[in-house]
């Protein structure tokens, strides 16, 4: 009789925990309380102060707990770094030690989300490929400088890109070399006018990975402060943010 029952039962649990689920993956969890360490520096042409300022402006307003950092010295305390849930980078090119780098890469593997954009996080330390294998990609060319582009996106299913449509921009269209194994969240595909031999080649705009137990959020977009302005970049920024802070 009770075998009779659970299997009538049996699948009705699944279809709850399957819904359970789906609305578990379709939800941002908050900031509230998060730590959060803003580290900015490198190339001034990407006014990385600007970034700074304004994405600590937006997480104060969510209640994280922000620290604001020029450079990359602050990479080797290793108290700070095991408390955090969320480092945001926005260092062009630069520098790092050996040191500096080995400390940010044991935090990110040990659980701490790493988030950035355009060459803030992808173009960051050109001769650290370390570096590069967790962030999942590094810059090697805007093709043109400024063009106008557009992104498309990957899917609306992922809480990232939920809701946001295909969009267009005039500034730089970052060609990547990338990880495969990489979820893609938003592409551009490049016409070719500039250099026709990468004509139909698409790349990666969006995405987000896993390095050991810590999260990882990137977009291309932001050379100017004007493109913090676009709608869709900075919901997809502010839902990257806060996705990345969450543990796994």
């Amino acid at each position: 009789m009770r075998y009779n029952s659970f299997k009538i039962y049996y699948p009705l649990i699944l279809f709850f925990l399957f819904v359970s689920y789906g609305f578990a993956q379709k939800k941002i969890g908050p900031l509230e309380g998060k730590k959060v360490l803003i580290v900015y520096g490198g190339w001034q042409g990407h006014e990385p102060n600007i970034f700074a300022k304004k994405i600590e402006k937006w997480l104060l307003k969510q209640k994280a707990e922000v620290t604001l950092f020029e450079g990359t010295a602050i990479y080797t305390n290793a108290k700070v770094m095991k408390d955090l849930d969320l480092i945001i980078q926005h260092i062009t090119m630069g520098e790092i030690t050996l040191q500096e780098s080995k400390g940010l890469i044991k935090a990110i593997a040990g659980g701490v989300g790493l988030a950035g954009c355009h060459g803030g996080l992808g173009d960051s330390f050109r001769e650290n490929t370390e570096y590069q294998y967790m962030v999942g990609g590094q810059f090697v060319k805007h093709p043109g400088g400024q063009v106008s582009y557009s992104v498309q996106m990957d899917t609306k299913k992922d809480p990232i890109t939920k809701g946001i449509n295909d969009f267009s921009l005039y500034s730089e269209q970052y060609y990547m070399h990338v990880d495969p194994t990489l979820d893609v969240l938003a592409s551009t595909k490049f016409s070719g006018v500039h250099d026709s031999w990468i004509s139909g080649a698409v790349v990666p705009v969006v995405w987000k990975k896993s390095f050991d137990k810590g999260r990882v959020f990137y977009i291309s977009i932001g050379h100017s402060k004007d493109t913090f302005e676009i709608p869709e970049v900075w919901t997809l920024i502010t839902r990257g943010v806060s996705w990345a802070a969450q543990k796994k």
